[in-house]
């Protein structure tokens, strides 16, 4: 029997926050006024707040082809009228496009008239010329307000894969750098290279521009820096003057250098080692770390220190660690003036921007997480997540901001992750071999590794920590072994010192591969699953032993999870067979087996204070099940791979999925919200149709008509609609009704009378709400309608049914007119009267006693038969000596019938008048008219 039967279920979640790529590597530019990051994620353009850390902004191309550059304009806006966001895309499908960044919207696109992609692209200051420069070594510069090609410059050798301005746009200048390891200055009056500065053995990427105080123009820039670029780089900084044209100074700076920004002059960077007025620069290469330079004497005079978290390459392991490629490393150095930071790009696609002068972390932002492996929340209030991503890096999300730490510590891919009751700590595990434990401080949320042990024979695929309190933890190996390690008392409390952990136990648990590892909520169970198909419990002894209490057979798989509920003794497992089951601590048995998923389950927790269960699958769906009813009550679709990640918070009121697609999602649970919002909606329906009520009864047609189709019930409506068409002048005030209709309610009317239209009771309504529709509105506001062609379509087949039916009655009911006439003619003879009244009433008198005699069809042998027979027996008394007045009473009797019912009538009429033998004249006279109306 479960804790709380009271306990409200849960029945849905919604995704609150999403943590999802947006930059697998290319180009990276922030905007003028720095509140928004822009970078390249294959076909797309992503925009990135800094302040939020959302993606507020995304431009795609159509044709789905990757955008090889971008290029934002510097003041974001052009010189045109009205001003409007100015960014352009370049694809491999040789396409150029302008977009309005901020609605996403194409303004305009072009051929680049490149016969390869585009490499490069910038803009002039004035945010007028746009140049672009190819892999087939072309530079082409565009008037992006007159939009036309102003230049065609050739001369460069390979990929032109830097273009930029000079900043002096009065010079009209343009530099460019290829594959040649020459940077060429163009004259734009005359389209010619100028000169070409050599000083490099490999390409050049980069450059800037300083200012020189003895000119007079403040625009005017006169000396520049360059670095150098890709594998056998020179790993030098050269400071040119751009009047002579010759290299002033040439900086080894003992790294391949991948970005450069110089320090602005008359500011304080006393912090960073700079004592003079001199030209200094910072540097970002392969060693990941940022450096400050002096021009002038060619001396490093700051070097940027790292995390205690972070470890640097050591010199003897450099050369080798640059031969592949370091993730530490920095692609990317830019630098934001207004509030005063610096932005670097690292080689694993990760942002990250920091305050000067004192070069301090302020934010971390992961533009690609790979493959997710596991996840758990983390922090006070659960404010934090904890991920392991497919690398040797643990990375800690705020969940506020999106700004996230890199911890290091393992040397290979972390594989699990677990945390401690204690909300500060956490544990992991990896393919290093080794465990360790991380401290969160809870006033600045810096995490650190407070304590590490490795005496695992392979990888460590599955850690749990202990749960009354922070004593222990548990992991298990693909050397199918469980250990146990015990955590002191009082762990370290600065950053350098690292608590080495022993095992206090180990013992061979399973066959194969050990995949996940559980303890109970009072420390003194443990649960492990394994690849040879089999849970197995464990009991675990103060001192540490370790001993098997039973093993949990029926999976036909590989065990992926298990996990103990929190009140019940129970636990949970699941399989690469598609299925969670449940089992009894007690007697080892399956109490009940979740079938649901098209593949392996790979994560299983409980929900609710142990009521329900959430598991997630290789078929990238979450499902939430009850477990008293077997029911899949939720399946949460958000994730395109494998959910390998799945964890419920502390108050069990979110959840937090991460899959292999390396999106990570936070879902919230909305069950309560749902209720208010369905009783809201439950209360809101019963007062409109009070409402609705109330103005039907007071004739107010026009309100009463909106507030029916507002609850969108086409039987309400039709009520309305019958109400109106009941009332004198029904056609005039249909009309009126009708037309003052707004158009999104006249839209909805149509929708409805195709739906009436099928049925014949209610054509005639439908037929006249369509006259008005038709004869009032043109056609073209009619065609507007959503859906107005389907409707129209599906209307033709049951009018013209509904003609036919017509057209028959109108042609029976000019016999009418001809009994009338035939009967005037035969009753003009004196006796004629009198022999019409016999005949008439030996007819009448026929009928009455040979109809209960007839054999009828089964089907008529219904109430409405009976009613009928009722009502025409009545007549028995009839005397009016009018024998036409008789007939119409008996057709009056007989058409209230069905449809169905009355087409027998004529036969069985047409027998009696055979048994009687009378064959004058005036019977035919009285049953023609019969046969014909029915």
């Amino acid at each position: 029997k479960m804790a709380n039967t009271n306990l409200q279920f849960k029945t849905n979640f919604a995704v609150s926050s999403k943590i999802e790529p947006f930059y697998k590597g290319g180009k990276v530019q922030i905007s003028k006024d720095e509140k928004h990051i822009f970078c390249t994620c294959g076909s797309r353009v992503n925009v990135l707040e800094i302040s939020t850390g959302k993606i507020v902004h995304s431009v795609e191309h159509d044709d789905q082809e990757d955008i090889t550059s971008f290029a934002l304009s510097c003041d974001d806006e052009v010189k045109q009228t009205p001003p409007s966001p100015l960014l352009v895309t370049a694809s491999r499908a040789l396409l150029l496009k302008q977009w309005d960044w901020k609605q996403a919207q194409c303004t305009r696109s072009w051929r680049a008239i490149h016969t390869v992609p585009v490499a490069s692209m910038t803009f002039d200051s004035t945010s007028t010329l746009l140049a672009t420069g190819g892999c087939d070594g072309t530079i082409k510069l565009w008037d992006v307000v007159k939009q036309y090609c102003t230049h065609n410059l050739k001369g460069s050798s390979g990929v032109v894969h830097l273009v930029q301005f000079h900043p002096d746009i009065g010079r009209l200048q343009l530099f460019s750098s290829s594959l040649d390891c020459g940077i060429r200055l163009w004259d734009l009056r005359s389209s010619q290279c100028v000169c070409v500065l050599q000083s490099h053995y490999s390409a050049v990427t980069s450059l800037c521009f300083s200012t020189d105080g003895h000119l007079r123009f403040f625009f005017f820039f006169q000396s520049c820096v360059f670095k150098s670029h890709f594998s056998g780089r020179d790993k030098i900084c050269t400071v040119w003057d751009l009047k002579t044209k010759k290299a002033k100074r040439t900086v080894p700076v003992y790294e391949a250098v991948e970005g450069v920004v110089l320090l602005p002059e008359n500011e304080d960077f006393s912090q960073i080692g700079v004592k003079s007025k001199d030209l200094h620069f910072i540097t970002a290469g392969s060693k990941g770390v940022l450096r400050v330079w002096e021009s002038s004497t060619a001396r490093c005079v700051h070097t940027q220190t790292l995390s205690s978290t972070f470890n640097p390459v050591s010199g003897e392991e450099e050369e080798e660690e640059q031969q592949d490629d370091d993730p530490r490393s920095l692609t990317y150095l830019l630098h934001l003036p207004i509030s005063s930071r610096l932005a670097t790009v690292t080689a694993e696609h990760n942002i990250l921007l920091y305050q000067l002068p004192a070069l301090t972390t302020q934010q971390q932002f992961v533009g690609y997480n790979d493959e997710v492996l596991d996840v758990k929340f983390l922090g006070k209030g659960d404010s934090h997540i904890v991920v392991a991503t497919n690398s040797c890096q643990l990375k800690v999300f705020e969940l506020l901001t999106n700004s996230c730490q890199i911890l290091y510590g393992h040397t290979d891919t972390v594989l699990s992750l677990d945390v401690f009751k204690k909300d500060s700590l956490f544990a992991s595990c990896a393919k290093d071999r080794s465990v360790r434990v991380w401290q969160m401080d809870s006033d600045g949320g810096q995490v650190r590794c407070v304590a590490q042990g490795s005496s695992h024979t392979n990888a460590v695929g599955s850690i749990a920590c202990s749960r009354l309190k922070s004593s222990f933890i548990v992991s298990g190996s693909q050397d199918c072994t469980v250990k146990v390690w015990d955590l002191p008392v009082d762990l370290p409390s600065t950053g350098a010192d690292i608590h080495q952990l022993t095992a206090s136990s180990t013992e061979k648990a399973h066959d194969k591969d050990i995949n996940s590892v559980a303890v109970s909520p009072n420390d003194k169970l443990l649960a492990s699953g394994s690849q040879d198909r089999t849970a197995k419990l464990w009991s675990l002894a103060e001192e540490g032993s370790v001993g098997l209490l039973g093993v949990f057979r029926g999976h036909r798989r590989g065990v992926w999870a298990v996990c103990f509920s929190p009140v019940d003794q129970v636990l949970a497992t699941s399989s690469a067979d598609g299925t969670a089951k449940l089992w009894s601590l007690q007697d080892f048995s399956c109490l009940k087996t979740f079938e649901g998923h098209d593949a392996s389950v790979l994560k299983v927790i409980f929900v609710s204070r142990g009521t329900q269960l959430l598991t997630s699958g290789s078929d990238g769906l979450v499902k939430l099940w009850t477990i008293k009813t077997n029911e899949c009550v939720k399946t949460l679709d958000a994730h395109q791979d494998k959910v390998w990640g799945l964890h419920a918070s502390r108050k069990d009121d979110k959840v937090v999925t991460a899959s292999a697609d390396s999106n990570i999602t936070v879902w919230v649970d909305v069950t309560e919200v749902e209720l208010a919002e369905e009783q809201a909606k439950q209360e809101d329906h019963i007062l409109k149709k009070q409402k609705l009520s109330n103005l039907l009864h007071e004739k107010k047609y026009l309100k009463a008509l909106g507030l029916a189709i507002s609850l969108d019930q086409p039987h309400t409506v039709l009520t309305v609609i019958k109400a109106i068409r009941q009332g004198e002048d029904r056609r005039e005030l249909l009309e009126n009704t009708l037309l003052k209709l707004r158009v999104d309610q006249k839209e909805s009317l149509l929708r409805y009378c195709v739906v009436w239209n099928t049925n014949a009771r209610n054509c005639q309504d439908a037929q006249a709400v369509l006259q008005v529709l038709l004869t009032h509105l043109p056609p073209e506001e009619l065609l507007q309608y959503q859906g107005a062609r389907t409707h129209l379509e599906g209307l033709i087949p049951y009018t013209e049914r509904h003609m036919q039916r017509i057209g028959h009655l109108l042609q029976a009911s000019m016999f009418l007119n001809y009994m009338w006439q035939k009967m005037r003619v035969t009753g003009s003879g004196p006796f004629s009267g009198k022999v019409l009244y016999v005949r008439t009433q030996m007819l009448l008198w026929t009928f009455f006693t040979e109809l209960p005699q007839v054999e009828f069809p089964e089907h008529f042998r219904v109430s409405p038969c009976e009613k009928t027979a009722g009502k025409i027996s009545a007549l028995r008394t009839v005397t009016n000596n009018t024998a036409f007045h008789n007939g119409i009473i008996i057709m009056s009797c007989l058409l209230p019938l069905p449809r169905r019912h009355r087409n027998n009538f004529p036969d069985i009429l047409w027998q009696l008048c055979l048994k009687t033998a009378f064959e004058s004249h005036t019977v035919c006279l009285i049953l023609v008219p019969i046969f014909s109306v029915l």
